[in-house]
Formats: C-alpha cells, sequence, structure tokens
C-alpha cells in the first residue's frame, strides 16, 4: 500500500501537475482524471480496519469518485482489513456503489542482485523516446483491454517515464511485444505496467522483460527489495523471479 501511495504521487503529478494527490483521513488520493484509467487512484491505508470504518470510507471513496470526470479504481488491500471485515467486504461495498473489476496480489521480495536476463527471441530496448512510449502504452492498452488512446493519455509525453522509470521494451523480430518498468521507491525497487500484446502471451517474454528492468534498476541503484502488484494472469510469472505473494488486492469501480 505504501508503495502505491508514494509511487503513484510522483505518477500522476507527472501526469497532470494539479492532480488531486491528498492524504487524508485512512484514504490516499492519486488521481489524474486521465482516460488512463490506472492514473485516477484511491487506496484505504488504516490497518487492522473494523466494518464499520471500512463501511464509512467505502462511502467516502464511492463519493470521491463521483466527483470526478473520469473513472478510475479503488486499489483495496485485503490484508489491511479484519477478518471480520474481510468476509463483509463485498456486501459493503455493493451498498456503497462499488463493483469489484478485478482483483490481484501485492508481491515482495530480497531477490536482487539477479543475473544478466535474455531471452532467445527478444531484444530489450530502454525506454527513451515519446514513440517507444507510446509502443509501452499500445502493449498495456491491448493486455488490459483499454482503448489505444487512453493507454496514451497516461503515458506519451512523459518526462519521468523516460529518465527516472527503467522502462523497457521487449522486441520480436524489431517489433515491441512486452515492456516492464522498475522505479526506485521509499528504498525499493517498485515493478510497474507489466504487460505483453496478448497474441504473444505464454512465451515468457513478461518474466524476461521484468527480469531485465530489475536487473538494470538494480544496477543504477543498488536497491535488492522489489514489490510489486500483479494481475490474477500474471501472478504466477512472478514466484519465479524470487517475489513472494503477500497481501491480496481488490479493484473496485462505480457501478455503471
Amino acid at each position: 500500500m505504501q508503495q502505491l501511495a508514494t509511487g503513484w504521487r510522483a505518477m500522476v503529478l507527472d501526469r497532470t501537475p494539479d492532480a488531486d494527490v491528498r492524504d487524508l483521513p485512512g484514504i490516499a488520493v492519486r488521481w489524474a482524471d486521465s482516460k488512463f484509467a490506472f492514473w485516477n487512484c484511491i487506496t484505504f491505508t488504516e490497518a487492522d480496519a473494523e466494518l464499520d470504518l471500512v463501511t464509512r470510507r467505502l462511502s467516502q471513496a464511492a463519493e470521491i469518485m463521483r466527483s470526478k470526470r473520469l473513472p478510475g479504481f479503488l486499489w483495496l488491500f485485503e490484508d489491511l482489513l479484519e477478518d471480520e471485515t474481510r468476509a463483509a467486504l463485498p456486501a459493503a461495498a455493493e451498498r456503497a456503489g462499488l463493483d469489484l473489476a478485478f482483483s490481484g496480489i501485492g508481491m515482495a521480495g530480497d531477490l536482487l542482485p539477479i543475473p544478466e536476463p535474455s531471452h532467445p527471441d527478444l531484444t530489450f530496448v530502454r525506454v527513451t523516446t515519446d514513440e517507444q512510449l507510446q509502443s509501452y502504452a499500445d502493449i498495456n492498452s491491448r493486455a488490459y483491454g483499454f482503448a489505444l488512446e487512453d493507454g496514451r493519455d497516461g503515458l506519451v509525453g512523459s518526462t519521468l517515464w523516460k529518465t527516472e522509470v527503467h522502462a523497457y521494451l521487449g522486441l520480436r523480430d524489431g517489433i515491441p511485444v512486452t515492456c516492464a518498468g522498475t522505479v526506485e521507491t521509499d528504498g525499493c525497487l517498485f515493478v510497474v505496467l507489466v504487460a505483453t500484446d496478448p497474441q504473444w502471451e505464454r512465451r515468457g517474454y513478461g518474466e524476461a522483460v521484468t527480469r531485465k528492468s530489475l536487473y538494470e534498476a538494480n544496477r543504477a541503484t543498488g536497491l535488492t527489495r522489489a514489490t510489486l502488484h500483479a494481475t490474477a494472469a500474471g501472478a504466477p510469472v512472478y514466484p519465479r523471479i524470487g517475489f513472494k505473494p503477500n497481501s491480496p488486492i481488490h479493484f473496485y469501480n462505480l457501478k455503471a
């Protein structure tokens, strides 16, 4: 949760300098009002939260989301909730007007350094131009089911992604097919926006480009601990690198 709250502050302010970045009691708002829905984020920050408190926070989050021009997600880390609250969460979210969009899991590990990665099909290039950043955005849009315009709205033109994020493309025969980024966040390496074009999945491309991004970030920073937030589909990849699962994450959006 802390990696998200800190890392997304930089991400959304890079996208929109006047983004809504607030730390309210129990709620972190990181909202760029971007077409790229991942840059419109709310998360809860209190540990051992009881049901009454979470019920109030869900209503607050929904109210904030309704005030925005463009949709986004409430990222809810299950391990911050009491056991009783976890069981009651689906019904409480429904009462607040929220739908579960998808779920994932947080992961972390003291796993670096790792050997220099390679893949027989791929050439790796670091993202340093807007053309490469557009390719990175398009791969994410295809993987997550966003319109290409929406992904580009979130990433193209970013200085942060071309300088501070160790963002890499994996090219197959010169065509970008997979991507991963790693950025230093609060003394850890935070892996972000890993994606593979759906037509090239299940070939080990996502694992290879994630290893490359981590390898180069470790070489640049010397940091050895890494964290990430995985979708359910991507989760099996990361333990092979050395990540260990921790908290389930649930992504909620407003009911239509």
